[in-house]
Formats: structure tokens, C-alpha cells, sequence
């Protein structure tokens, strides 16, 4: 099995990466010239610039993006105009990334043309700006989580996230056919990009190019999407479970009873993982499928192998009474 890429920590974004990237989902419209695209965004968070528009510097937060609402824009309307144009030339002669007006509102033509010229693009969203502030930096935070490729499929299956991994000639993709055919949903095949959401959960998604495909081999390249439809893909999962095949002559040492979690460290987090054996005529996606199950039940607190021993521990309690 390949081993997983080093793990990439982004330092920094661009205004450009910024904006393609949340264009749609954060309302975003440009406002003015995208002179300011090359600017680096160096924090996951945003800022209200309302101290630095009254002359206050001290902690500026320039490194984040700023947020203009309806306090910001109403203390610049209440400046005189060469007062307004001099607060905020003094902003936006700092190393800020870009201005975002929340609101629809419009941020009057002389300051934009202010920022575009000190190299400061200037957008606009429609979103109240609390609203804003909390979804951008949901977005920021999943743009600079540190992030690694890993070999394998990921799948829904029954709303758990399995990471399907194995040697080649396990019948990894075979196995991903099986459970689509049973209703589950492919997120990615060959290469799965993993990314730490918050040092919380391990969100997985498809490179964008091999997006809703699988190969086969002897078939070739499969649009899966196309095949089973729309329902049958999604963009991204968050990884619950690791499931690895192994050739059935490699499984002696396998765990029998399953009382306790096997688990392996990605990108900081402990994800638990089962070994499957894989032999000719084996129905592989069917135990896959019992291997989400079987996680599910126990991450509402029952153990099939617990109770088995109790049922032991039982049974010869009553036969030494007996």
C-alpha cells in the first residue's frame, strides 16, 4: 500500500483562492478592480476594523481579513469627507488582505477607489454580518486545517464514513461497487484528500479532477454518477472508519472477537480501523457494510463482544452453582 503524502499545513491563502473558493457560498461580488488578488490572508479569522477607522492601531489585527458593517459604515458617515478619506487611507496603509462590506451595502465610490489603489481589493456579500463573520471563519478555519492524501476509497455507508484501504488486488473498487449497489455513496476512489477540521473531526474528499469517478480494472474509468445518479456521490465525509483488506493468508493474527477498538493515528486524530480478510467468493461489501453497522452500535455504547463475554462469565457462574 502506498504510504500517505506528508502532511501540508497552509501558511497562507491568497484574496484570489479566497474568493473563487466562497464566491457562491459567502454571497461574495467584487467591488471596484481585483488588484489586490496576490494579497496574502495569513490568519484563519476576520476582523472589524472599527478601532483602526478612529485612529486606534494598537493589536490591529491587519493580517486577518476585515469586515466592514453597519457600525463601521456609519462612524465613516459620520466623518467629514477629508477626515473619512484620511482614516481610511491610514487602514489601508496597512498590509490588510482585502475589505468585505457585509449587508449589501455599498461602500462609497472614493473609498474604494482609496483601496484599490494602495492594492486592496474590496468585496460585497449580502449576508448580515454577524452571519458572515461566523461562516467565514468556518471557511478560513477549513482552508489553513492541515491536510494529507491517503490511498484508498472513501464511502457513505449507512451515514458512516468508511475509508476503504488495502494492498493492490484486494478489491478495493469492486468492493465500492458492491456498496453502491446497496445504497451507499462515493466520496473518493484512488487518491481521498483528508483535512483536520478543527483538531475535531478528519473531513475526506476527492481531488477535483477524479471528482464522482472510480476505475475498474478491465472497465476502465467509471463516472459513478452518471451510473447510479446523483445520489450515489458526495463531495465530502467526515472518516469515522478505516476498513483494511488483507489477503486471506495474511490474516492469522486477525482479532477474533472484537472487544477491543483497534484505532490509528490521522493527522492527530484516532480513527478506528478493522482488518477485513479478502478471498475469491467472500461477499467483501457485505462485511463492510456490517463493519459501519458494528461502529455505529458501538458509538451508542454496546459491544457485541462485551456482552458475549458476559454471557460466558454467566454461564459458568451457573455451572459452578449447579
Amino acid at each position: 500500500m502506498p504510504p500517505p503524502t506528508r502532511v501540508k499545513r497552509p501558511s497562507s491563502i491568497t484574496v484570489g483562492e479566497f474568493f473563487a473558493e466562497n464566491e457562491k457560498p459567502l454571497k461574495l461580488k467584487i467591488v471596484g478592480t481585483d488588484v489586490g488578488f496576490a494579497r496574502k490572508i495569513l490568519e484563519p479569522s476576520v476582523n472589524r476594523p472599527g478601532l483602526a477607522l478612529s485612529g486606534f492601531f494598537s493589536y490591529f489585527a491587519y493580517k486577518r481579513v476585515q469586515v466592514i458593517g453597519n457600525s463601521e459604515l456609519s462612524f465613516l458617515d459620520s466623518l467629514e469627507p477629508k477626515l473619512r478619506a484620511a482614516r481610511f487611507s491610514q487602514l489601508c496603509s496597512w498590509e490588510i488582505p482585502c475589505l468585505i462590506v457585509a449587508r449589501a451595502h455599498r461602500l462609497a465610490e472614493d473609498l474604494v477607489q482609496i483601496a484599490n489603489e494602495a492594492g486592496i481589493s474590496v468585496f460585497q456579500t449580502s449576508m448580515l454580518t454577524m452571519k458572515f463573520l461566523n461562516n467565514a471563519t468556518i471557511k478560513l478555519d477549513t482552508a489553513f486545517a492541515p491536510t494529507q492524501t491517503v490511498h484508498g476509497c472513501l464511502v457513505d455507508v449507512q451515514g458512516i464514513g468508511v475509508l476503504i484501504q488495502g494492498d493492490s488486488g484486494t478489491g478495493k473498487s469492486e468492493a465500492v461497487i458492491g456498496l453502491l449497489q446497496r445504497g451507499a455513496s462515493l466520496v473518493a476512489d484512488d487518491a481521498v484528500r483528508l483535512r483536520n477540521i478543527e483538531e475535531r473531526e478528519i473531513v475526506g474528499m476527492a481531488p477535483e479532477t477524479t471528482r464522482d469517478m472510480i476505475e475498474i480494472r478491465g472497465l476502465g474509468i467509471l463516472n459513478v454518477a452518471a451510473l447510479f445518479g446523483v445520489g450515489s456521490v458526495r463531495l465530502s465525509k467526515r472518516l469515522d472508519l478505516i476498513v483494511q483488506l488483507v489477503h486471506v493468508k495474511e490474516s492469522e493474527d486477525l482479532e477474533r472477537v472484537g472487544r477491543e477498538d483497534q484505532t490509528v493515528d490521522i493527522l492527530g486524530i484516532a480513527v478506528n480501523r478493522v482488518e477485513l480478510p479478502v478471498a475469491p467468493g467472500r461477499d467483501v461489501a457485505g462485511l463492510i457494510e456490517l463493519a459501519a453497522l458494528n461502529y455505529k452500535l458501538r458509538s451508542f455504547g454496546y459491544n457485541s463482544a462485551v456482552e458475549f463475554d458476559q454471557r460466558l462469565l454467566k454461564k459458568m457462574a451457573q455451572d459452578q452453582l449447579g
